[in-house]
């Protein structure tokens, strides 16, 4: 289905496009907002987003988990379940089509949902964890997340460590908990060497993820910003798209790779 863009949205696609044709090292960094097309919700939406209806620091931080892990499991649980039935949606598939082509070097996520991947995406540094695993609480063994977190999503059925019977936890970051040191410093090290970074579907309110579009700055590389709503760097941003990542996305590709 081709959508219909206003004139000023089309020049800035047609921007976008060039600019990724002339880069040699772009840098994708991706927010919630890429995944709420495939039916997971954000952090931030006025009315819809998780963070309307519940406190973070209740029912998603590590001291919580913690103290009464059914606490967090029970706020988790249709999360959980709306993350197991997601599929990639055409952002993430235009993502995927510009990596294989060698448009896009990396994509840096603050998104848990593993879509990316799913979508074909290869070189994904995730800062905020990731559904796939989870680890034991007290003997730190890792497992497969599926065949505990299914049942979970499904009865309320809280997973346990096979091993030693402890709780298990999700492998994603909790307020309260420390980024990833090895994703951290590949995020850094890729936003201070890319000559492009485009930033998709974030709001850029998360710290210290929301800093590396301007270390990419800070270095002379040119900014992309495809968001619902403006961010605190559109000010500094080459091209500003306020507009569905879902539909932007795939027609900066298509611009991109067939002209």
């Amino acid at each position: 289905m081709t959508v219909a863009f206003s004139g000023q949205t089309q020049s800035a696609i047609e921007f976008a496009a060039d600019l990724f044709r002339g880069a040699k090292r772009a840098v994708v960094l991706t927010g919630a907002g890429l995944s709420t097309p495939s039916g997971i919700p954000d952090f931030r939406s006025e009315g819809k987003g998780l963070w309307s209806r519940d406190e973070p620091l209740e029912v998603a931080s590590l001291s919580t988990f913690r103290i009464a892990p059914e606490r967090f499991f029970q706020w988790f649980r249709p999360l959980a379940n709306q993350i197991f039935n997601a599929q990639p949606n055409p952002a993430h598939r235009a993502l995927a089509e510009l990596e294989t082509a060698g448009r896009v070097r990396a994509i840096i996520t603050q998104n848990i949902d593993v879509l990316h991947q799913k979508a074909g995406s290869k070189r994904v540094i995730e800062m905020h964890g990731s559904m796939r695993t989870l680890s034991c609480t007290q003997c730190f063994q890792q497992v497969e997340s599926a065949p505990y977190l299914k049942p979970f999503a499904e009865t309320g059925a809280i997973p346990h460590c096979p091993q030693c019977g402890a709780v298990l936890k999700p492998d994603v970051i909790l307020f309260g908990e420390q980024l990833p040191q090895t994703a951290w410093y590949e995020a850094q090290r890729e936003a201070r060497q890319c000559d492009l970074m485009v930033v998709a579907g974030s709001s850029l309110e998360v710290l210290p993820v929301a800093g590396l579009p301007i270390q990419a700055l800070d270095r002379g590389a040119h900014l992309i910003i495809i968001n619902n709503t403006s961010t605190y760097l559109n000010v500094r941003a080459d091209v500003n798209i306020l507009e569905d990542v879902a539909s932007i996305l795939p027609a900066i590709a298509e611009r991109t790779l067939h002209g």
